[in-house]
Protein backbone atom coordinates (compact mmCIF):
# COMPACT_ATOMS: atom_id res chain seq x y z
CA UNK A 1 0.00 0.00 0.00
CA UNK A 2 1.52 3.31 -1.08
CA UNK A 3 1.85 6.03 1.52
CA UNK A 4 0.39 9.38 0.39
CA UNK A 5 3.23 11.80 -0.22
CA UNK A 6 1.67 14.64 1.78
CA UNK A 7 1.21 12.36 4.81
CA UNK A 8 4.81 11.09 4.53
CA UNK A 9 6.18 14.65 4.35
CA UNK A 10 4.16 15.56 7.46
CA UNK A 11 5.38 12.41 9.25
CA UNK A 12 9.00 13.23 8.36
CA UNK A 13 8.63 16.81 9.69
CA UNK A 14 7.13 15.56 12.95
CA UNK A 15 9.86 12.91 13.35
CA UNK A 16 12.61 15.47 12.70
CA UNK A 17 11.01 17.92 15.16
CA UNK A 18 10.68 15.23 17.86
CA UNK A 19 14.30 14.14 17.48
CA UNK A 20 15.41 17.78 17.79
CA UNK A 21 14.09 17.99 21.36
CA UNK A 22 16.78 18.01 24.09
CA UNK A 23 17.82 14.45 24.98
CA UNK A 24 15.51 12.85 22.40
CA UNK A 25 16.51 9.52 20.88
CA UNK A 26 14.88 7.32 18.25
CA UNK A 27 14.24 3.67 18.98
CA UNK A 28 12.35 0.89 17.22
CA UNK A 29 10.54 -1.29 19.75
CA UNK A 30 7.86 -3.60 18.34
CA UNK A 31 9.08 -2.75 14.83
CA UNK A 32 7.77 0.81 14.98
CA UNK A 33 9.49 4.17 15.36
CA UNK A 34 9.28 6.01 18.68
CA UNK A 35 10.98 9.08 20.12
CA UNK A 36 12.09 8.78 23.74
CA UNK A 37 13.46 11.08 26.38
CA UNK A 38 14.97 9.74 29.60
CA UNK A 39 14.12 6.19 28.37
CA UNK A 40 10.40 7.05 28.15
CA UNK A 41 8.38 7.32 24.94
CA UNK A 42 6.95 10.78 24.24
CA UNK A 43 5.71 10.11 20.70
CA UNK A 44 4.84 6.93 18.85
CA UNK A 45 5.47 7.40 15.12
CA UNK A 46 4.38 3.95 13.95
CA UNK A 47 5.82 2.60 10.71
CA UNK A 48 6.47 4.42 7.46
CA UNK A 49 6.63 1.38 5.16
CA UNK A 50 2.98 1.46 4.11
CA UNK A 51 2.02 -1.66 6.09
CA UNK A 52 -0.17 0.49 8.36
CA UNK A 53 -1.68 3.94 7.80
CA UNK A 54 0.71 6.72 8.90
CA UNK A 55 -0.06 8.35 12.21
CA UNK A 56 1.35 9.70 15.45
CA UNK A 57 0.40 9.06 19.05
CA UNK A 58 1.07 11.75 21.65
CA UNK A 59 0.28 12.30 25.33
CA UNK A 60 -1.83 15.43 25.79
CA UNK A 61 -2.51 16.47 29.39
CA UNK A 62 -3.90 19.89 28.42
CA UNK A 63 -7.67 19.36 28.22
CA UNK A 64 -8.18 21.79 25.32
CA UNK A 65 -5.38 20.21 23.24
CA UNK A 66 -6.62 16.71 24.09
CA UNK A 67 -10.18 17.56 23.06
CA UNK A 68 -8.93 19.29 19.87
CA UNK A 69 -6.81 16.28 18.91
CA UNK A 70 -9.80 13.96 19.31
CA UNK A 71 -11.78 16.07 16.79
CA UNK A 72 -9.27 15.24 14.01
CA UNK A 73 -10.61 12.79 11.38
CA UNK A 74 -9.99 9.24 12.60
CA UNK A 75 -8.34 10.29 15.87
CA UNK A 76 -9.04 8.16 18.92
CA UNK A 77 -7.74 7.43 22.41
CA UNK A 78 -4.65 5.21 22.08
CA UNK A 79 -5.02 1.47 22.53
CA UNK A 80 -3.57 -0.78 25.21
CA UNK A 81 -5.10 1.40 27.94
CA UNK A 82 -2.89 4.36 27.03
CA UNK A 83 -5.93 6.46 26.12
CA UNK A 84 -6.90 6.60 29.81
CA UNK A 85 -3.58 8.34 30.50
CA UNK A 86 -4.15 11.04 27.85
CA UNK A 87 -2.56 9.38 24.80
CA UNK A 88 -4.25 10.16 21.47
CA UNK A 89 -3.63 8.41 18.13
CA UNK A 90 -3.92 10.77 15.17
CA UNK A 91 -3.93 9.45 11.59
CA UNK A 92 -2.09 11.52 8.98
CA UNK A 93 -3.52 10.16 5.74
CA UNK A 94 -7.13 11.24 6.10
CA UNK A 95 -8.59 14.37 4.54
CA UNK A 96 -8.58 17.12 7.16
CA UNK A 97 -5.63 15.65 9.10
CA UNK A 98 -3.83 18.22 11.26
CA UNK A 99 -0.96 20.29 9.85
CA UNK A 100 2.65 19.39 10.61
CA UNK A 101 2.89 22.58 12.71
CA UNK A 102 -0.04 21.58 14.92
CA UNK A 103 1.32 18.05 15.25
CA UNK A 104 4.68 19.48 16.32
CA UNK A 105 2.93 21.59 18.98
CA UNK A 106 1.33 18.41 20.31
CA UNK A 107 4.66 16.55 20.19
CA UNK A 108 6.19 19.37 22.26
CA UNK A 109 3.37 19.14 24.79
CA UNK A 110 3.83 15.38 24.99
CA UNK A 111 7.59 15.88 25.46
CA UNK A 112 6.99 18.39 28.27
CA UNK A 113 4.73 15.85 30.01
CA UNK A 114 7.38 13.11 29.89
CA UNK A 115 10.77 14.91 30.02
CA UNK A 116 12.65 15.71 33.24
CA UNK A 117 12.56 19.34 34.40
CA UNK A 118 16.21 19.99 33.48
CA UNK A 119 15.54 19.12 29.82
CA UNK A 120 12.37 21.21 29.76
CA UNK A 121 14.44 24.12 31.12
CA UNK A 122 16.98 23.50 28.32
CA UNK A 123 14.14 23.54 25.77
CA UNK A 124 12.83 26.83 27.21
CA UNK A 125 16.22 28.55 26.77
CA UNK A 126 16.24 27.84 23.01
Amino acid sequence: MAVPRSALKKWEKVREFALGMPGAVEEHPWGETVAKVNKKVFVFLGVDDGSYPLGVTVKLKDEAAHAHALTCPGAEPAGYGLGKAGWVSIPLEQKGAPTAELLCDWVEESYRTIAPKRLIAELDTH
